[in-house]
């Protein structure tokens, strides 16, 4: 259906129809395979292509604990095992955890700007009322821009309230529910851009089963509900999410209640939506790739995997966060091409204010990230690793930094990314070999490229004048 007959029906009735219209485009595919609830026919489910060459994630966390959007600052490292860090948690959508840890800055600053009886959840209303004046296809216009291909919104984080009105109901507590259906519209807006959409889902912390609070690191674990109540809700309700909005992504975090039934719900979301794809945090022994968080590889890894983390120490929005607690640009842009060379996708969080606003620090990342790609996507989308991801040049920056270089291919061409701008135009890309007749660019100039090979490296001598910022790519194609 066109996105222009969609916007003139209501939210949620558009949201169903984009939906509808995705079911239909995979349909096709449901007849090819049909998956069991094991192991061994899981893994046979294929990496989709789609997501291999998507490069770039947006996560979206957004909930209840966006209303008071505070956490304290003292683990910059996300240091998780250390003694105080639960105590000091730097990640705010975890409030209505740290909030009952005695003592805790965030209990401090809770009985500051709430009263001492403040609860948790009476943040819905403002939540609610906030987010009427969000615009979905203004958001998905965002990521759009920002060069991403895909993105996971928190359908239902660890506080147990749903974006979407689930009608699974909770045994344990009402009014757990978002007035809008912000998944199903955020879902329309976002396929109606060309991007895949996907769904993250707490399913190993629910609050409103076991209230907790983790106070000490063994209380990870044992939090962790794992009655049959909560077995058959979580079941029920990610396969709610599963037939309504069929996800491109399907993103479990903190393992899947063992009174569930993981292998089931993996199963009935590669027959209903086989290009999808999902993450290793079901505690089962299949996923199409891995998930670290706020940490990347040393190396390729032949398993795809997808680092996430937030623009800034926190994946909510933590409003106590700044222009310093914030990935600068440089390093933003480097964190992608490295990822990527190493054949990883960068899913990366942004947490917007109750009303959808990006703050405006994130915002700055984001338009940087996006111009770098509008310039330099050549290098990153639907490319493959070299048979190295990293390189060294004879150049350094202005301010004596070396610079790097990070590999990719695609289509029979080479691409050497410079981690920073060489102080000198003629660098030597070392361990690079071009063969005669090569021809070498520099992505965004229409400017000649001299090289010349010397011995094992390849002389390049760019423009005096680099176009953009930050990293430049130089890419080498062999001659036909």
């Amino acid at each position: 259906m066109p996105r222009k007959v969609l916007a003139c029906l209501t939210p949620v009735v558009a949201s169903f129809a984009a939906v509808s219209l995705f079911a239909l485009t995979t349909a096709a595919y449901a007849q090819d395979k049909h998956y069991e609830p094991t192991i061994a026919s899981l893994d046979t489910h294929p990496l989709p292509g789609w997501y291999d060459d998507a490069k770039l994630g947006i996560f979206i966390h957004w909930g209840l604990y966006s209303v008071p959007a505070w956490a304290p600052l003292k683990h910059p490292d996300h240091d998780f095992s250390s003694d105080d860090y639960i105590k000091y948690d730097p990640y705010a959508e975890w409030y209505y955890n740290t909030v009952r840890v005695p003592g805790s800055p965030t209990q401090e600053y809770d009985r500051e700007h709430y009263g001492a009886n403040h609860n948790y959840y009476d943040f819905t209303p403002e939540f609610n009322k906030e987010t009427k004046k969000w615009d979905p296809a203004k958001m998905a216009a965002i990521f759009r821009d920002a060069g991403a291909r895909y993105v996971v919104l928190t359908s239902k984080h660890h506080e147990g309230f749903t974006l979407w009105p689930s009608k699974v109901a909770n045994p344990n507590q009402t009014g757990l529910q978002a007035e809008r259906d912000i998944v199903g519209e955020l879902t329309q807006a976002v396929r109606a851009d060309g991007l895949k959409m996907g769904l993250y889902y707490s399913g190993g912390y629910d609050w409103t089963f076991n209230r907790g609070p983790i106070i000490e690191n063994h209380d990870y674990d044992t939090v962790k509900p794992q009655s049959t109540a909560y077995g058959k809700y979580a079941d029920a309700q990610i396969e709610e999410l599963i037939q309504l909005y069929h996800p491109s992504v399907l993103w479990n975090d903190i393992d899947w209640p063992k009174s569930g039934d993981a292998l089931k719900v993996m199963a009935d979301y590669y027959n209903a939506t086989p290009d999808g794809v999902i993450d290793d945090r079901f505690g089962v022994a299949h996923s199409d790739f891995t998930s670290p968080e706020y940490a990347k590889l040393d190396q390729i890894s032949k398993k795809k995997w997808e680092e996430c983390r937030g623009l800034g120490r926190s994946f909510g929005y933590n409003r106590a966060e700044g222009e310093a607690e914030t990935i600068a640009p440089q390093e933003l842009i480097e964190l992608l091409v490295d990822i990527v060379s190493k054949n990883g996708n960068l899913l990366l969080d942004v947490g917007p204010e109750p009303d959808g606003t990006i703050p405006p620090v994130q915002m700055d990342r984001l338009n940087k990230l996006g111009a770098w790609l509008k310039q330099n996507g050549e290098s990153i989308y639907g490319t493959k690793p070299w048979t190295r991801a990293n390189g060294t040049t004879n150049q350094v920056t202005a301010d004596g930094k070396a610079v790097e270089l990070r590999f990719t291919q695609k289509d029979g061409k080479l691409y050497a990314t410079l981690l920073g701008k060489p102080a000198a135009s003629t660098v030597l890309l070392h361990n690079v070999k071009a063969a005669a007749g090569s021809t070498v660019n520099l992505l965004g100039s229409d400017a000649p490229v001299k090289w010349v090979q010397k011995a094992d490296d390849l002389e390049v001598t760019l423009p005096a004048s680099l176009p953009g910022s930050y990293a430049w790519v130089v890419r080498l194609t062999p001659a036909s």
